[in-house]
């Protein structure tokens, strides 16, 4: 029970992750947790989130409710801030860096933003333990396929932190850091599904970039699953891969439209946009082996190497969300499965699935 008795730093830990990390992490699936923390820089999301704990608006049980009286604890405070991430973390077993600027246009348009909280943050968690000598036990990076052969600022920036985290175990022998790495997050903030929701909402049309761009679709709760997976069984320097479906943006728009008259406009390509994704890449495949359901991905550096080099090769090309796609009746079912089709969502309160 890897949390039992253990104090754990979710940075975003507000985000749509962030908080299903922590739901989870109250139930005491994983072990009953001595405290969590909450580190963010959004007061409102912070009392929102307190509030719904209160309230027991979310899905949970007596034993989250009993928990969070006593073990959850909220922090306003900044990544990018050397001091604030030595005050969260100097007391922590396991940090779990969920902060980011995950929005591709906003970090296009705004990049040396990204850098400050994609990468210096990260850097920051890594010199705090460093430079003070804190007991940390795990520090696992949330990353995403976008950093995977990056073309755009959130992917290039989302690589970079990978490196970070997987360079600090040369320097830090007494702390394991991992990374996980994974598509598109149904339903989480800003992703195309709360879009599409609000478009057909409101009549439409539902816009779409391109038909056949393809994207790696996987729940929340799958997310925290390979959170869990990592937590539990990478060794110093790896990344752990869910092995996810994938889906056509029409036959996203499409499933979700269903058989309303609502009309769907293409409006072409993004700048910075993949037509698809890459959670391995063909470099990577080299050094990728297969643990249960997931991939993991072994770090380049020489010091990491061990007996387990001979296991490698699990994938003799890149894992591209274009290799096994969903037809339309698979995508209506996955996203029926998850609660996301638009009959089964109170489309004048979708965003709530977000707060």
């Amino acid at each position: 029970m890897i949390f039992e008795g253990k104090t754990i730093v979710v940075t975003g830990g507000t985000g749509s992750m962030g908080k299903t990390f922590v739901r989870r992490a109250l139930t005491g699936e994983l072990g009953t947790p001595r405290k969590v923390i909450v580190l963010s820089r959004d007061e409102a999301k912070q009392h929102d989130m307190r509030m719904s704990y209160l309230h027991k608006l979310v899905a949970t049980d007596e034993v989250i409710y009993r928990n969070f009286m006593n073990v959850l604890e909220f922090r306003i405070g900044d990544i990018r801030n050397y001091a604030d991430v030595c005050s969260a973390v100097k007391n922590a077993d396991i940090v779990v860096n969920a902060a980011a600027l995950k929005q591709v246009p906003a970090c296009e348009y705004f990049p040396t933003q990204a850098v400050l909280t994609n990468c210096v943050g990260a850097a920051n968690i890594v010199r705090a333990i460093e430079e003070n000598g804190y007991p940390v036990d795990t520090v696992i990076g949330i990353s995403t396929d976008k950093a995977c052969k990056p073309v755009n600022v959130m992917g290039m920036t989302k690589s970079i932190q990978e490196r970070i985290f997987t360079a600090a175990n040369i320097l830090n022998p007494k702390t394991r850091f991992i990374c996980v790495r994974y598509g598109n997050v149904l339903a989480s903030r800003g992703s195309v599904i709360p879009l599409f929701h609000d478009q057909i909402k409101n009549g439409g049309p539902v816009t779409i970039t391109v038909p056949e761009m393809t994207r790696f679709l996987l729940s929340l709760d799958q997310a925290v699953d390979t959170v869990f997976a990592a937590l539990r069984e990478a060794k110093r320097g790896e990344t752990y891969v869910p092995n996810a479906p994938s889906a056509t943006v029409m036959n996203i728009a499409k499933a979700l439209i269903s058989n309303r008259n609502i009309k769907i406009k293409i409006t072409g390509i993004r700048p910075a946009e993949k037509m698809h994704e890459i959670m391995v890449s063909e470099e990577e495949a080299v050094r990728c082996v297969k643990r249960g359901d997931y991939y993991v991905i072994r770090p380049m550096l020489p010091e990491f190497m061990d007996g387990e080099v001979q296991q490698m090769n699990a994938l003799n090309k890149e894992f591209s969300s274009a290799d096994t796609v969903l037809d339309l009746s698979g995508t209506s079912a996955l996203l029926k499965e998850h609660g996301l089709m638009a009959e089964d969502v109170d489309l004048q309160n979708s965003g709530e699935l977000l707060r």
